[in-house]
This record gives C-alpha cells, structure tokens and sequence, in this order.
C-alpha cells in the first residue's frame, strides 16, 4: 500500500543486497516491480481489474442481485469510490467503458461530487497535477472538512479502495449503498460488519 513500481524495485534490491542473487526468491521476492527488474506487465492495474470483474461476475448472477436489491448489470449503476491510487483509478476507469457513473471519490484531504459522474481520466489528470480534489471544477459538491461525508450519498455501489477500516461501527451505519465492493487491504471493521 502506498508504494510503486520503484518502491517495489528497492525492496527487490534491498533482499538482493541481504541474500544475494543465488538466492532463489530474489526476483519473486515482491510483485510490482519494473518490468525491466522482473515485474509483469498488466500489474498496476490489476486489483481494480479484478475488482471490476467481480463486481460484474455478481451483477449478472441474479441471486446476488435479488438479495442486494438491486438491478443486474453493471450499467447504469452509480458508485462512490474511496481512494484514487492504482485500485481506485482503475476500478473507475473499466466501470465507466462498461456504463456505471463513477458520481463520488473520496481522498484523504477531499472528496468530489457530481450525479451526472466523472471522467476518470480527468479526475486523475487532476490529481496527479494538483495533489487533491479540492477545486475541481467538474464537481457538484466538493467537502473537504470531512471527506468521508461523501459515503453517505445513496449509490449502488461503494467501493473503499484505500485504507483499513474505512468502514467502522461509527460510519458503517451511514452507508446507502446497496453493495460494498472492497477494494483495500481490510476496509471493513468487524463491528462495522
């Protein structure tokens, strides 16, 4: 969590250095790493990827559906996501080709707004450039004394793709959406659950 392909890199170096390159774990010792160092391609987006196919494996088994309440297929479905790095972005970014509105993010510092939904790519660009979502001028609401205010606004989806415990027993009970589709390492709290 956190890290990058560089990141990944000096970890793989850093075992390299402690056990040398006979050692038979040295390039496996972690994934995402530079492809050039023994990472694979496909890897950044991986997790949203994964992410997207389950949600779209349970939006078309009509079982699930019926149980979440809610309506088959992946199109059309508004969702609110918590956390833009490489899960958050890319679970955004195959949603939106396959029809759902992205209408909520939700960073550390700011969160971002609008019905209508947003252009990925554009809230990346954005990110990227400025470090928050705090003037971003797509927004129909932008908070920024309490970003998490933001999962509160009924969707279908939510997806918390950042931090543990994002869900905990003193928000869990806010939450609209009919499905939460976990993106983070352990977002869910056991007495949120």
């Amino acid at each position: 969590m956190g890290t990058n392909e560089q990141v990944m890199t000096w970890i793989m170096d850093t075992y390299n250095y402690l056990y040398g390159e006979k050692n038979i774990n040295y390039l496996g010792c972690c994934t995402g790493k530079f492809k050039s160092q023994g990472g694979i391609s496909g890897r950044t987006e991986s997790t949203g990827l994964g992410c997207f196919y389950v949600l779209k494996e349970l939006l078309n088994t009509d079982t699930f559906c019926e149980a979440a309440d809610i309506s088959m297929g992946v199109k059309g479905k508004k969702v609110i996501i918590q956390g833009y790095g490489n899960v958050g972005y890319y679970l955004a970014k195959f949603l939106t080709k396959e029809g759902a509105k992205v209408v909520g993010i939700i960073e550390k510092d700011s969160a971002i707004y609008n019905a209508k939904g947003f252009d990925p790519d554009e809230v990346k660009m954005h990110l990227t450039k400025k470090g928050d979502l705090k003037d971003f001028c797509n927004a129909d609401e932008i908070e920024t004394i309490d970003p998490t205010f933001i999962m509160r606004k009924k969707c279908d989806i939510f997806a918390p793709c950042a931090g543990d415990g994002t869900l905990n027993m003193h928000n869990a009970q806010h939450i609209k959406a009919k499905v939460v589709l976990e993106g983070a390492n352990g977002p869910t709290t056991f007495k949120a659950d």
